[in-house]
């Protein structure tokens, strides 16, 4: 666990470095910390308290959260919900020797941790998503910067040799996805790239359009299959890295890594792949993403797609939300439910669902390794020139994204699309 910070610079972390004061914040974190102590006597868990006192009922094994600044922790959540949260641990308000396990006990009574008179009123009080970041084609370029260009190096220090930054797909022979090993991570997140590929029908010949690079293993995987492949980021960095990578196997000649919309591409491809791509793209652009797949796809082409989805109802409510994911990790992000993405080719495109097969678990265990490597390589990170609170951060996203998994709340998709019905 990273430490807690010392100090923290109000400069880079401006609603961190204090919480919420004045006469204001100290109604709404006394109102907030009845609702949150109401709501945890009733999980699976324990929340211990300076004084001595024990919230929650969970047994000698459930995850801990130990408050180290309550009144500092119901500050931030009355001013700012679940925002506050993941602030408050930033700051180091609370600690948790399971943060992933805390979070899932979370995740998975998320319907009922608030009243539902008060659920009705969340877009009352709750912060809605800036202007500047809705991912309009003016804004998309700054809001991938702000995530993916960090630093090629810092993502390094977490993923695997195939720098691969999403859902792997481990092979029966892995083991318990429960206790799965690093050793096996690699492998995993080829044999999901293959299947992909696979099931877009890529070979020989095959013009294949990649929507969201990464760092270009499928790209490099693709080329082996002797495809030629068109594939464009908005990040620099990784098209900095995927273009090395590319050139140093031989491909540079198959391999064209554009930095560009994917609203701009032209052309036509047999094949398209979009590997947790959509995810960035914004409830209101689906139907562009969409479209622009459709528009680009040869005829008796196939696409097939890896997405993060969540339950249809879950997507709707929050689908106005500005959540702590967003101010700090993806700015103008959304995940999807499959009924949306069924929902919204059918209505834009000529476009099908065919195929897909949910594989939550296996994002479980992938961001699982994750978390345990970048634990590993903390002294490496700070090297880098991130801090504390940066640390605490990235620890929270990634146990904050499995706890999603864990518990059921997310699950992860891939999904295959043709227009068969259009061709009979």
């Amino acid at each position: 666990m990273p430490a807690s910070p010392a100090i923290i610079d109000p400069e880079l972390w401006p609603e961190v470095a204090q919480p919420p004061s004045g006469a204001k914040a100290a109604v709404a974190g006394k109102a907030a910390g009845l609702l949150f102590k109401g709501a945890v006597k009733r999980l699976p868990l324990l929340v211990e308290y300076p004084d001595g006192s024990v919230l929650g009922i969970g047994g000698p094994d459930a995850p801990v959260m130990t408050m180290v600044r309550p009144e500092a922790f119901e500050a931030r959540i009355g001013d700012n919900g679940l925002i506050g949260l993941g602030e408050s641990f930033m700051a180091g308000d609370w600690e948790a020797s399971n943060l992933a396990g805390v979070l899932e006990v979370f995740a998975a009574s998320v319907d009922t941790l608030i009243p539902t008179p008060l659920q009705k009123l969340r877009a009352l009080y709750l912060p809605r998503t800036p202007r500047q970041e809705r991912n309009a084609e003016q804004n998309t370029r700054s809001n991938i910067s702000r995530h993916y260009d960090l630093s090629n190096d810092l993502f390094s220090t977490f993923l695997d040799t195939t720098m691969s930054y999403s859902s792997a797909l481990f092979p029966l022979g892995a083991g318990p996805l429960t206790s799965v090993g690093w050793e096996a991570l690699a492998e995993a997140q080829q044999v999901k790239i293959d299947r992909l590929l696979d099931k877009a029908g890529v070979g020989a010949g095959t013009r294949l359009l990649e929507i969201g690079t990464g760092w270009g293993e499928l790209a490099l995987r693709a080329a082996a299959r002797g495809a030629t492949v068109y594939s464009v980021t908005l990040s620099s960095e990784q098209q900095a890295l995927a273009q090395e990578r590319i050139a140093a196997a031989g491909y540079a000649d198959q391999v064209t890594v554009a930095l560009q919309d994917y609203r701009a591409v032209e052309g036509e491809y047999d094949a398209v792949v979009s590997v947790e791509m959509i995810e960035a793209v914004g409830y209101e652009y689906w139907p562009i993403y969409f479209q622009t797949i459709d528009r680009v796809l040869a005829p008796g082409g196939k696409v097939a797609i890896q997405a993060i989805t969540m339950p249809h109802g879950r997507m709707l409510a929050t689908r106005n939300a500005y959540t702590w994911v967003h101010k700090y990790i993806f700015p103008g992000g959304f995940l999807p439910s499959v009924r949306a993405i069924e929902g919204v080719t059918q209505q834009h495109t000529t476009l099908r669902v065919r195929e897909r097969m949910g594989m939550g678990d296996h994002y479980a265990a992938t961001l699982r390794l994750w978390e345990e490597r970048f634990m590993e390589k903390s002294r490496e990170v700070g090297e880098l020139g991130f801090d504390a609170v940066f640390q605490r951060m990235w620890l929270f996203y990634l146990c904050y994204s499995r706890a999603g998994f864990q518990s059921g709340y997310l699950d992860v998709q891939q999904i295959v699309l043709d227009r068969r019905e259009a061709q009979l």
